[in-house]
């Protein structure tokens, strides 16, 4: 999908997800003293929002403008961009980067996951929980295309040229309406 079919999609109802953090967000972040942080590919910026209810200073980036502007009539707090994932200019020196259900081919998935790693301070937080491949087959919801779809292990080797520590990267239950969805979940902090 491009900018153009997610504005649609964002446009065509209140919420595409949920008005509350992702499940795993909160409970791996809530801990964590506030600082500075970024929430690429935001969507309707739920994490971005959560983040500055909690006294972060939050950049959000997301390519469509509708997703932002949402996200902005909600919590003006929060620093609201329009930018590809891939391209847009990112802050630097940050505490938390969060990467959410960004899911892209492996290619644009590394360049997402080495660039905005690289944002990160010494001792800053990187965190991904994404749609896990074996999702597709053992799981409910989610993309349907395994091209999208990847493992913490799979995060692990986009991050192998940079100096980390891993906290948690492991393949996670999250229950939904319809069953158990498989989440891929990776806590890392910068060295």
């Amino acid at each position: 999908m491009d900018a153009a079919a997610w504005d649609e999609r964002y446009a065509a109802t209140d919420l595409v997800w949920s008005a509350g953090p992702n499940q795993f967000v909160e409970a791996e972040l809530a801990e964590l003293s506030p600082g500075t942080a970024l929430d690429l590919a935001c969507g309707e910026g739920r994490n971005a929002r959560w983040l500055a209810e909690r006294g972060w200073q939050v950049t959000a980036i997301d390519w469509s403008s509708v997703a932002v502007e949402k996200g902005k009539s909600v919590n003006d707090a929060v620093d609201w961009q329009v930018g590809d994932a891939l391209t847009a200019p990112l802050p630097t020196d940050l505490d938390l980067v969060v990467l959410a259900y960004f899911q892209v081919t492996e290619d644009a998935r590394r360049t997402a996951v080495q660039r905005s790693f690289d944002a990160l301070k010494k001792g800053g937080t990187f965190f991904v929980i994404a749609h896990d491949s074996t999702n597709l087959h053992h799981g409910t919801g989610g993309p349907q295309d395994a091209s999208v779809l990847y493992t913490a292990q799979d995060v692990l080797a986009d991050l192998a040229a940079r100096n980390y520590e891993t906290q948690r990267a492991e393949r996670v239950a999250r229950h939904v309406e319809a069953g158990t969805a498989w989440d891929v979940l990776v806590r890392v902090v910068r060295r």
